[in-house]
């Protein structure tokens, strides 16, 4: 229940925000369009947010020939906390990451970078993959997803509008106006932000209690996210967008766009995760 509210909340707050763009960029015509827009992107969002940021991030789905180790791991651990079988994924990227996507266990997938299968030995992959399926398990795939998706929409609507009042022509009633259009631009990804965090960080943390549990072994999930830490802030993600930061394991460093998410980062730090983690090992 406590995950539906928080859904339904960030349905609410992100539709609200999407419409109040529309009204006081575009007027009447504007507000309408952004109406359509949310109603739109809710419903695809939905349905839809696990094929989106799939084909954002170029993933390719892996039968059990292509990627034996991660299907026996992924395997092993939906049996352990009792969930379906996910889809799994690779994502053609040299820095190393992973994330889950999809609307519910039944329809979720596992996706994981080729850089982290080339720096991580089969233990502390273990430990990435027992984290992913906590977030399937934990049902915080679906908010992290949407969230993403309709983040993205709403920098999205905030370029459009600014490159419309600067370049847009003539003013009139249901023009942009051209310094509230650039004012959102600016402050349309902060507020996304804003939001992204504050659902995140405790996911995050929950989601390692949970897969340190599922994999009984909290210190390989440690020793990764200590390489994870260091080897994604050396190779930036060259696809996708800083608005679906929140779903992989540890803060992506994106090639290009990413200014305002390292102000505003929707993982709690890295330290503090590790250092949780192996104080789980001693107990």
């Amino acid at each position: 229940m406590t995950n539906q509210i928080k859904t339904i909340l960030l349905l609410g707050i992100l539709s609200a925000f999407i419409i109040l763009m529309g009204g006081l960029l575009g007027g009447r015509t504007g507000m309408v369009i952004a109406v359509l827009l949310a109603l739109v992107t809710n419903l695809g969002g939905y349905w839809f947010s696990d094929v989106i940021v799939l084909r954002m991030y170029n993933a390719t789905e892996k039968g059990p020939d292509d990627a034996p180790l991660l299907h026996d791991i992924v395997g092993e651990l939906a049996e352990r906390a009792r969930i379906p079988m996910p889809r799994i994924y690779t994502v053609p990227e040299e820095t190393p990451n992973a994330f889950a996507t999809g609307r519910d266990p039944e329809h979720a997938a596992v996706a994981v970078t080729e850089g982290i299968l080339r720096i991580l030995s089969p233990e502390e992959l273990r430990g990435v993959l027992a984290h992913e399926i906590a977030h399937i398990k934990n049902r915080d795939i679906l908010i992290q997803t949407l969230a993403g998706v309709m983040g993205s929409a709403i920098v999205t609507i905030a370029n459009i509008f600014q490159f419309t009042a600067i370049f847009g022509g003539s003013r009139d009633d249901d023009s942009p106006n051209p310094v509230v259009a650039i004012l959102l631009a600016f402050l349309a990804p902060v507020a996304a932000s804003l939001i992204q965090m504050a659902i995140s960080r405790s996911r995050e943390y929950l989601a390692d209690d949970t897969g340190a549990a599922l994999a009984n072994d909290p210190l390989s999930l440690a020793n990764a996210l200590e390489e994870l830490g260091r080897m994604s802030g050396q190779i930036p993600l060259q696809a996708g967008n800083p608005s679906t930061e929140q779903m992989f394991i540890v803060k992506p460093n994106f090639a290009v766009g990413d200014t305002v998410n390292k102000l505003f980062s929707t993982h709690p730090p890295i330290e503090e995760r590790i250092a949780r983690l192996r104080a789980m090992a001693r107990r």
